[in-house]
């Protein structure tokens, strides 16, 4: 059964926890966070369901959650006592985490974990998974872009939290182009 939030009612959650400090960066930049932030997203949870869900130990977990929360990441929703103790239920700061834009060189932490997510899917789970070489004009570059955009809103609206896990991961980019130029004639006119 989920925790119920303990802040007042009407309290709402940020729409967005804005990833902009080195500490924040730390957190997200971790495979195993990653996985609690997953278990997270879909309800609030403890330390030692955490650590049951990923199959890490406790202490583990301990330590990935502190670091997510005191990131601002993650935060206490729930408090409840149980035998005379009492369990802290943690969940969202936020419904998205929003990274900033990398620079020349800085890892695309999110698909480099998506990437992982992927490889460690286990056998027999519905994978999908496709590579395509194109040569795209800049206007079809721009098309191609807006449908894949299309697609993901179209498949967001189909979610139900009631049905397994199912991540959709797109990617459309201009690797370093490896082509020959094209060769030029002795007049100088470039050949089409």
């Amino acid at each position: 059964m989920p925790a119920e939030p303990t802040d007042p009612p009407g309290t709402p959650i940020e729409d967005a926890v804005r990833v902009e400090t080195d500490q924040q960066l730390h957190a997200v930049g971790n495979l195993t966070r990653h996985h609690v932030l997953r278990v997270l997203r879909d309800e609030p949870a403890t330390v030692t369901q955490i650590a049951a869900r990923l199959g890490i130990a406790k202490g583990s977990s301990n330590y990935h959650v502190k670091v997510l929360a005191k990131a601002g990441l993650i935060r206490v929703v729930d408090t409840r006592k149980v035998r005379g103790v009492t369990e802290l239920y943690y969940g969202m700061a936020g419904k998205v985490i929003q990274l900033p834009d990398h620079g020349a060189g800085q890892p695309e932490f999110l698909m480099r974990h998506a990437l992982a997510d992927v490889e460690a899917a286990p056998d027999g789970a519905g994978k999908h998974l496709r590579l395509k070489h194109l040569r795209l004009s800049q206007e079809n570059f721009d098309l191609a872009a807006e449908k894949v955009a299309a697609l993901e809103a179209e498949l967001s609206a189909l979610h139900d939290p009631q049905q397994p896990a199912a991540d959709f991961f797109s990617v459309l980019y201009r690797p370093q182009d490896t082509k020959a130029p094209a060769p030029t004639p002795k007049d100088g006119t470039p050949t089409p």
